[in-house]
């Protein structure tokens, strides 16, 4: 990779916020944050969108509705 264009910056922002990228990918991702201000409000929303589904608590399912997917994934899982 040369230069990184957008599109290929937002393939590449979940395994930047992972710290799974390569060295050279993770500096290219860097350098072109630096110095792309849409780039940097996409991965601030990425980060609050992260950080706020964090925070959501799963409803309580009923038992007859626990059961009926219960049953649902045993039989899809033959």
């Amino acid at each position: 990779m040369d230069s990184l264009e957008c599109r290929e910056l937002v393939e590449l922002v979940t395994a930047y916020l992972d710290g799974a990228l390569s060295p050279e990918d993770e500096q290219q991702v860097v350098a072109h944050l630096a110095t792309c201000g849409g780039c940097t409000t996409y991965l601030a929303q990425v980060e609050t969108t992260i950080s706020q589904l964090g925070r959501l608590t799963p409803d309580p399912l009923d038992e007859t509705t626990a059961q009926a997917l219960l049953a649902t994934f045993r039989t899809s899982a033959r």
